[in-house]
């Protein structure tokens, strides 16, 4: 009895523990980064922002009649929610403690002053984050979710795409630059191997700035990379 008791708690933690993992990562306007987003073992999104606090948790809404369009909020979660207490290390008290059967924890007061509050661990799911001794730009941001590494174009870079996002994982991302249309500076270029364009200040005026060519909603190496 013993055993099987062992055996199914083993199995429970091992599902739970390689269940969770980084799903989406979104832009608002096809240039500003917006949020990371994690999934859980109970296919619950988690937004996380680059500076490590959860920003919403739900499920997608999809349209009934545009199987590629997503409501932009989550439908909230309805399970059990539960919040760290008084008790518990400053840094964290009030923050999620778990969602359904995920478990979250923080870095505490005495770490360093870029971690101090911020998620280490989703599940298994791992964090860590640039210290200051880093570029200005992504000092306190997110270095890495799990196995997937995070980084940032630095504060000497081209002034349209300083500190926006440039690689998650093994997918390179690149923007348009100060040199190009005033309208689609700063603006997606490509995600990997997946380009876009965008109607610039010689097109129609009413298409300025907007999406000329490109998915919104895009599956690169294992992650969904979307544009509100």
């Amino acid at each position: 009895m013993k055993k099987i008791f062992l055996i199914t708690t083993l199995s429970f933690l091992f599902f739970n523990g390689i269940s969770q993992h980084l799903s989406q990562v979104t832009f608002s306007y096809g240039s500003n980064f917006l949020w990371f987003s994690v999934i859980t073992s109970q296919n619950v999104l988690v937004r996380i922002s680059d500076d490590g606090r959860i920003i919403e948790s739900g499920t997608e809404e999809q349209s009934l009649y545009d199987r590629n369009y997503f409501a932009q909020k989550l439908q909230p979660y309805l399970g059990r929610i539960v919040y760290y207490g008084k008790e518990s290390d400053s840094a964290f008290t009030g923050k999620i403690k778990s969602i359904g059967t995920c478990f979250f924890s923080y870095y505490p007061s005495n770490d360093y002053p870029e971690k101090i509050g911020k998620i280490k661990s989703a599940g298994s799911l791992l964090f860590d984050y640039y210290r200051k001794f880093d570029d200005a730009l992504s000092a306190g941001k997110i270095k890495s979710i799990g196995i997937n590494n995070v980084a940032y174009f630095s504060s000497f870079d081209n002034e349209a795409f300083k500190g926006k996002l440039k690689t998650v994982g093994n997918t390179s991302i690149t923007y348009y630059s100060s040199f190009d249309d005033a309208l689609i500076k700063g603006k997606l270029k490509s995600i990997g191997l997946y380009h876009y364009a965008w109607y610039g200040s010689l097109d129609r005026r009413e298409f300025n700035g907007a999406l000329k060519s490109g998915t919104r909603r895009q599956l690169i190496n294992g992650i969904t990379y979307i544009l509100q």
